[in-house]
Formats: structure tokens, C-alpha cells, sequence
């Protein structure tokens, strides 16, 4: 890099969990840290609808939620499988989900947490430029220097990428590829207002205590996705998120869908009444570990979603606390190559990829790398809801005719839709991705 004065020592492109937490981590150990945010303010561009598990957060910022904005506590978990006009429903709810403040969750609004999280970097020292999208790094002699935004450029020693998962600066220069449709789903949400005691008395809760509820089958038509609720103060988030290229299968937009789940006989009732104040929709990473990018080079380092830290695993969605965590480690390589080598290559920066290992986010990510392989299974989607409904039914309906045994007519079921090379070759498939 040519010498000319710098602008800071790191930008950080995108003011999200991931871009703040390595703002918040940079700017006290010394550095000079620019967040570059597109949008108004941060969080003003995120609607994502939200579980935040704490635990990465409190290792930046302990006891965070008694500050933090939060909506609720989470202390209810409900899991449904969903037929046309049926749901069996998997609930539990217990103190011990936040007994712990490492162990607990919460419900939160994005537009309002990304934003007090960034005010937090200022605290720090970090600088937040808002309202301005980056067109492209300055990559010189191989090492990315700096950004061109809004027909002004600004230099660095290093850039950190914290840009969502549809990265189009990392793959300006070839550290990721373009999405491919599999890899992604399309979320669509409304944030309806219900009030604090209508949703307490709905949903069972009392105080602070909140509900996240998820849901496949019906929801998406079948097809691989589902729907999402979860309680805030004095409105309910409510969503479905479907994969790109299952779409046209389902026959269905995602905004008709989200129509659809919002009218099926076992969420009605929870949202009648209720006032739409926001609608939004998002890109989520769902490929887990098979769509990770390199990670860094020379001056440039990515985190969060645009390094596609994410996993679904069905009864949970995670995200938030992978890109809290990544944006801490990218910032904690970024204060080692600093102290050790006082330069920023692939080399000195490849402490980041040693943490990452060592860390619940790639562990968690090869963990659960056969998830995105099973979920893609019609049976998971279709035959699993509709034997449910049907066992289920049959179950708790007493009609007094003779019955031939629960037992007998649950493999009864399993034969009408599943031949046993299917049954086999789905048992093959669990077996393989793990």
C-alpha cells in the first residue's frame, strides 16, 4: 500500500450485531474504528424478527439486558407440526431457560437493539457513518486499503466485511460466491400490535415472559421452511421464511404465504384483533457450513451473515449470537495482528480462523452440517405433518368403534405414504449427514 494518511485503523462495513460487537471490541483496545451503516441508523435496514440468544453478548457487555432494550424473557418453547386444519403442538416452558444470564434468550426488534448496540460502540470510540452504502473496496497491489462510497473513499489498515448474507463486496473480489438459490430463503414479517396484557393473557404469560413458537408444513405449502411467532412487550413478530428455490414449487409468494399462516385455525385466534404497525422482509443464510466464504486476506476480514453464520435446525434458528461472536473474534485477530506483527495480511490475521475453530460457531457449524441435507426432504415437511395430524387424531378421538391399536395404526400410516426403500433411504440420509 502506497503511503497516504489513514482514515482509521479499521472500517467496518454494516452496523449490525456483528459489525457493532467488533466495533465495541476494537474501540477499547485503542483502535480507530469507522462503522460505514447503509442504512439511517443501524438497525433501520434490519428487520429481522427475533430471538437473541445471550450468551455471545455477554462476554462484550455483561448483564446487557438490564439495559439493553429487550422485549421479553423467553420462557416458553413450542414447536408444531401444521396440516391444512390441524397442528400437534410441542411445548415447553420452564425457569431454567433463564436461569443463567449465559443460558437466556429474548425476544427483541431489531430496529431497536442494533441501534442501542451501535450507541454502545460510540461509547466506546467507534465512529458511525449512517445513511451511506459502499460501492466497492480499494484493493491495492492484492490487500484490500479502503472503500469508495458516495463518490468519497476512505483508508484503512483493515476492512472488516459485516455486510448481511448477500455480500456483494466479498464477491466484488472474489471471496464468495454468488448465492445460489438453495443456499438462501426468503423471509417475509409483520410486526402486529396486540398490547401487553391481550398478549399475556392469550399466549399464558405473565410479566416479562415470552413465547417463540415454530412451525413447518402448512406454512410453506409443505415445502421446506415454515413459520415463526414470537411475543414482544405489546406485539407479536409473526413470519414465514421459504428457501428460493422452493418457492415456485409451493405455487405461492412469500407474502401470500405469510397471509396463508396467518389464517390457519391454530394462529388466528392468537393475532385476531391485532394491528400491523410493520412489514419487512430479509435474505437468511440456510446452507450452514457449506456456504462459508474465505474469511479473510489481506487487509479484509468477514463476519456475521455475510460470512453465512447461520443454522436452522428446525426446533431453533440461529444467527444472532453466531454474528455477535464472529464480529468479537474478527475484532480480537484484528488487536493480535496489531500487537504481534504490526501488519494486517491472510497471515497475521489467520488467528481468526483458529478461533473461529475453537469456538462454539464452527463447532456448532460442523456439528449440525447435515441439517440443511435432511430439512431438504419432502418427508420432513409433508408426510411427517400429515402423520401427525392423522396419528394425532386418531389418538384422542374416541368414537367407539374397535380400534386396532395405536401401535398397528401408526405403522399403518407410515406404510400408506412411505415404501421401505424410502423409509431406508431417509434413515441413510440422517445417518450420512452427520
Amino acid at each position: 500500500m502506497s503511503e497516504r494518511e489513514l482514515d482509521a485503523d479499521v472500517i467496518v462495513v454494516g452496523g449490525g450485531l456483528a459489525g457493532s460487537s467488533a466495533a465495541i471490541v476494537l474501540a477499547r483496545a485503542g483502535l480507530d474504528v469507522i462503522v460505514v451503516e447503509r442504512g439511517d441508523y443501524c438497525g433501520a435496514k434490519n428487520m429481522t424478527g427475533g430471538r437473541l440468544y445471550g450468551h455471545s453478548l455477554e462476554k462484550i457487555i455483561p448483564n446487557f439486558a438490564e439495559e439493553a432494550p429487550i422485549e421479553r424473557v423467553v420462557k416458553q418453547e413450542r414447536v408444531s407440526l401444521m396440516t391444512s386444519d390441524g397442528s400437534l403442538d410441542i411445548g415447553y416452558s420452564s425457569e431454567k431457560l433463564s436461569a443463567e444470564p449465559a443460558e437466556a434468550s429474548y425476544t427483541v426488534l431489531r430496529a431497536k437493539f442494533d441501534k442501542w448496540l451501535a450507541e454502545k460502540a460510540e461509547e466506546a470510540g467507534a465512529e458511525f457513518i449512517t445513511g451511506i452504502l459502499v460501492d466497492e473496496l480499494i484493493v491495492e497491489d492484492g490487500a484490500v486499503v479502503g472503500i469508495r462510497a458516495d463518490g468519497d473513499e476512505l483508508y484503512a489498515n483493515v476492512v472488516v466485511l459485516a455486510d448481511g448474507v448477500n455480500s456483494l463486496l466479498a464477491q466484488q473480489i472474489g471471496m464468495k460466491e454468488e448465492l445460489r438459490p438453495e443456499q438462501v430463503a426468503v423471509g417475509a414479517k409483520e410486526t402486529i400490535k396486540l398490547g401487553e396484557d391481550v398478549i399475556n393473557e392469550r399466549f399464558g404469560l405473565k410479566g416479562n415472559e415470552g413465547l417463540c413458537w415454530l412451525s413447518c408444513g402448512d406454512p410453506t405449502l409443505n415445502e421446506f421452511g415454515g413459520g415463526f411467532l414470537y411475543t414482544n412487550k405489546d406485539t407479536v413478530s409473526i413470519g414465514v421464511v421459504a428457501t428460493l428455490s422452493d418457492i415456485g414449487y409451493a405455487g405461492m409468494s412469500v407474502p401470500h404465504m405469510l397471509d396463508h399462516f396467518k389464517e390457519h385455525p391454530a394462529i388466528a385466534p392468537y393475532i385476531e384483533g391485532g394491528k400491523t404497525i410493520e412489514y419487512s422482509g430479509h435474505l437468511v443464510p440456510e446452507d450452514g457450513i457449506h456456504m462459508t466464504p474465505e474469511l479473510y486476506r489481506d487487509g479484509v476480514i468477514i463476519c456475521g451473515d455475510a460470512a453465512g453464520f447461520c443454522i436452522n435446525l428446525g426446533f431453533t434458528v440461529r444467527g444472532m449470537d453466531f454474528a455477535i461472536e464472529s464480529g468479537r473474534l474478527a475484532a480480537e485477530a484484528i488487536i493480535k495482528a496489531r500487537d504481534v506483527y504490526g501488519a494486517y495480511t491472510k497471515d497475521t490475521l489467520s488467528s481468526y480462523d483458529i478461533m473461529l475453530k475453537e469456538s462454539f460457531v464452527m463447532q456448532d457449524m460442523k456439528e449440525f452440517k447435515g441439517f440443511p441435507t435432511i430439512l431438504s426432504r419432502r418427508e420432513i415437511f409433508k408426510d411427517l405433518p400429515e402423520m401427525a395430524d392423522e396419528d394425532a387424531r386418531k389418538l384422542f378421538t374416541v368414537s367407539g368403534k374397535p380400534s386396532e391399536g395405536l401401535i398397528m395404526e401408526m405403522l399403518d400410516n407410515l406404510a400408506k405414504r412411505t415404501s421401505a426403500r424410502e423409509l431406508v433411504d431417509l434413515i441413510t440420509t440422517i445417518l450420512e449427514a452427520f
